[in-house]
């Protein structure tokens, strides 16, 4: 089978502090997987490190049979590796519309900026009843709807999630969680950083823990963990 994505012995960081050492991951075509373990731990690293926001200090990554190790970020989006962010990246005065129509100038996107705007609103219907307001007078959730919907913009090879849930309401949570779900059946690959391991199960083939900044573990469906186990990976044993 095809790997869409390889990422092999990846070491990398802020300065001199190292947070991820030696990771390797891989996505093969056609599926999609799921990151999560303790906050701090380095997979928002991870996800910044494969988009080009951060340059590794050792290993490689490998997108579609190509090395983008040391790719300029415009470059890797417009391979289609496309990344959500974790928290609120849009600009605040910019209306609803008009922040998606700009992110829809990676070269990959241009020629079919309606067709994507109609997808997006369809998905999120929202953005389109919000779409003449600002950014900055969207909820929490309606921003995180439209950072996901950006990424959809530029026509996404493959999607990395950061948290997209991240301090929702569980109403809205749900609703959000539903979209991301309806974009993983639409056949988009899918990485998605979150701490609901149950949710990222439902979602993806595989999970990776990180721990440390090292992968610990890698779990698939046959081997699913059940809460119990999943309060253990977390906290370890708990004693009575």
């Amino acid at each position: 089978m095809e790997r869409l994505l390889e990422v092999t012995d990846l070491s990398a960081g802020y300065g001199a502090v190292t947070v991820l050492r030696g990771v390797d991951i891989h996505l093969d075509a056609g599926e999609s997987i799921g990151l999560f373990g303790p906050n701090g731990h380095g997979k928002t690293t991870l996800l910044k490190t494969i988009s080009g926001l951060i340059r590794p200090t050792a290993g490689a990554i490998r997108f579609s049979g190509n090395d983008i190790t040391k790719a300029r970020p415009s470059n890797i989006v417009n391979a289609g590796l496309i990344h959500s962010p974790q928290g609120n990246t849009l600009f605040g005065d910019m209306q609803v519309h008009e922040t998606l129509e700009l992110a829809s100038i990676a070269k990959r996107a241009k020629g079919g900026s309606r067709k994507n705007l109609k997808s997006v609103f369809e998905l999120f219907p929202r953005l389109e009843e919000r779409r003449t307001q600002k950014a900055r007078t969207l909820s929490g959730g309606e921003r995180q709807m439209l950072s996901i919907g950006c990424a959809l913009m530029c026509v996404p090879k493959l999607l990395m999630l950061d948290e997209p849930t991240l301090g929702l309401s569980p109403r809205l949570k749900k609703e959000l969680a539903a979209a991301v779900g309806d974009i993983a059946k639409s056949g988009v690959p899918l990485v998605v950083v979150e701490q609901d391991v149950e949710f990222l199960m439902a979602l993806t083939d595989r999970l990776y823990m990180i721990e440390h900044g090292e992968v610990v573990r890698e779990i698939d469906k046959a081997n699913a963990p059940d809460h119990e186990e999943v309060m253990k990976l977390y906290f370890g044993e708990v004693s009575h």
